[in-house]
């Protein structure tokens, strides 16, 4: 099986520590972060991987991880979805989608159909919330209606591509994940899983300390 990671983006929460290199190239404890996203995949059955990253962060990951992988570019910082395009014609069928920069500390077994996965947050206005009333996702809401966090886990099918090249780019000019997610959900073709284990997304100082103390106390 394959499965994608989606290991872009600036880091800008992150402060100087991303001003020379890619985020997902710093440490967590003792080892690198974008191990974290490639031990989940390859825990649901993934044999091989594709990174998706920016041009200029192809080389490190390369000179990191080898020629064990697959990398593609995304060329303008459009989006998650704009980043996930890239994948296509890599996988097909059912496949797994993790963003590089998030950490799970339990294993997760790959579902029969397109599914996300929530984990319950203490900061839901800085994240993707998923409302079981209403069976769809809000992104960064200023007024939450529970606290579930859509993680950076995402399961999809074939029909994703055809669902990608109909969105237009939000206020932020971003080809968004959470409009993907909702068209999924809307037609009754996703479901909502509760992700086991602890989730932290490592955007920031204080996330990636939390992973790091979890990554070192299972050390």
């Amino acid at each position: 099986m394959r499965g994608v990671i989606l290991a872009g983006g600036r880091g800008t929460r992150l402060g100087d520590t991303t001003r020379v290199t890619n985020k997902h190239l710093l440490p967590v404890y003792d080892r690198p972060m974008i191990y974290q996203p490639i031990a989940t995949l390859k825990a649901m059955g993934c044999t091989d991987i594709l990174i998706v990253t920016g041009g200029e962060n192809v080389g490190g990951f390369a000179q990191l991880l080898g020629s064990g992988f697959t990398y593609r570019v995304q060329d303008r910082p459009d989006g998650i979805a704009g980043a996930l395009a890239q994948a296509e014609g890599y996988v097909d069928g059912l496949f797994p989608v993790i963003l590089g920069d998030n950490y799970f500390s339990a294993s997760f077994a790959m579902p029969d159909r397109p599914t996300i996965y929530a984990a319950r947050t203490e900061r839901p206005e800085a994240f993707g919330i998923y409302d079981p009333g209403a069976g769809r996702i809000t992104e960064k809401p200023k007024d939450p209606v529970s606290d579930l966090a859509v993680t950076g886990l995402y399961v999809y099918d074939d029909r994703v591509w055809d669902v990608i090249r109909t969105l237009t780019p939000s206020a932020r000019g971003e080809l968004e994940i959470t409009d993907v997610n909702n068209w999924y959900l809307q037609h009754g073709l996703m479901d909502v899983h509760d992700a086991p284990g602890t989730w932290s997304d490592m955007g920031t100082p204080d996330s990636l300390l939390r992973a790091a103390l979890h990554v070192k106390g299972a050390a």
